[in-house]
């Protein structure tokens, strides 16, 4: 009997701690909604009124004084994306920076560091398109006979003066039948973008560089297609041809086929105000508009390579 009174005992003693744990449970969450959520008035309204409200402006506050104090970074789109690519190219992480600073100004054309990403990425082209590596349809010619250089440049679409460059000659040599020759087809698009004056350099659909121009005077002022027709170097006031010996040290001229339009260099002999090469434009160095000559005007050292890397044939597209 006392076995069975203790059982009953311990049993009610389980049921009355079940039924305590419950109630807590129930006033928990009644607690807990009344705070967070909506008073249930009664007593615990008058113990707690509008909780809800009074902790839902806390956190308000706080979250305000959080954004007040946090120091967010003013930094313009671009800019960031210019500072990995540095640590890229500095790492010599070359096709990775090359990739990021090509999207800056693709995606930011108008962000402050685009200008300079645009150069670096051309520089970056040039250096593939005139270096030792392999590329741009670069290859092997074995001379045959009859050959000549003015033959194998206008069969491959060519120059005399890229093949001078690309075979590392300081000047023409004889050819014999056999004799191998590096040759590449220029076969690249320019764009003269008269309202950023600037003249852009295409390999099809690739950007390859961008040539800032100091003036452009009498170039059309509609979208229109025309090429090149001819370069030429000027030396001592004469026409020099590019298998003379003299053109490598000429001053090139692009003639175009549009209105007899010239692309030269801006130099001393047209007359600037201090006497000497200048990288300045036109204006600022307070000519008469007479002096400007008609046509688009480059830094020497840009006209030098724009003439390099084009020739007779060319699309010229104005935008």
């Amino acid at each position: 009997m006392n076995v069975f009174r203790s059982i009953r005992i311990l049993w009610i003693i389980r049921v009355f701690a079940g039924i305590g744990v419950l109630v807590a449970v129930a006033l928990t969450a009644t607690l807990t909604y009344h705070i967070r959520v909506k008073s249930v008035g009664g007593k615990l309204h008058q113990l707690f009124p509008e909780p809800y409200s009074t902790n839902k402006h806390a956190d308000v506050i706080t979250y305000a004084q959080s954004l007040e104090q946090r120091e967010l970074p003013d930094i313009e789109p671009g800019e960031q994306a210019f500072r990995n690519a540095m640590e890229m190219m500095a790492m010599g992480r070359m096709p990775e920076a090359h990739e990021k600073l090509t999207t800056i100004f693709s995606i930011f054309p108008n962000s402050s560091v685009a200008k300079s990403a645009r150069r670096i990425v051309g520089d970056m082209n040039m250096d593939e398109l005139l270096g030792s590596r392999n590329g741009f349809g670069r290859r092997i010619y074995k001379v045959k006979a009859g050959d000549s250089y003015l033959a194998i440049a206008a069969r491959h679409e060519t120059t005399i003066d890229m093949m001078v460059h690309l075979n590392s000659m300081q000047q023409l040599k004889g050819i014999q039948p056999g004799h191998e020759l590096v040759i590449m087809p220029l076969n690249l698009r320019l764009v003269i973008d008269t309202r950023r004056q600037v003249i852009t350099i295409w390999d099809g659909g690739r950007f390859l560089k961008e040539y800032p121009a100091l003036s452009m005077k009498g170039i059309p002022n509609r979208s229109t297609k025309t090429s090149i027709k001819g370069v030429i170097g000027e030396h001592n006031g004469g026409v020099v041809p590019s298998h003379h010996e003299a053109y490598s040290s000429a001053s090139k001229i692009i003639h175009l086929g549009s209105g007899n339009l010239q692309i030269r260099a801006w130099s001393s002999r047209l007359h600037v105000a201090s006497g000497e090469l200048s990288d300045e434009t036109p204006t600022e160095t307070k000519h008469d508009e007479a002096e400007i000559p008609r046509g688009i005007l480059l830094k020497p050292h840009d006209m030098e390579e724009l003439a390099l890397i084009t020739r007779k044939g060319n699309v010229v597209e104005f935008l």
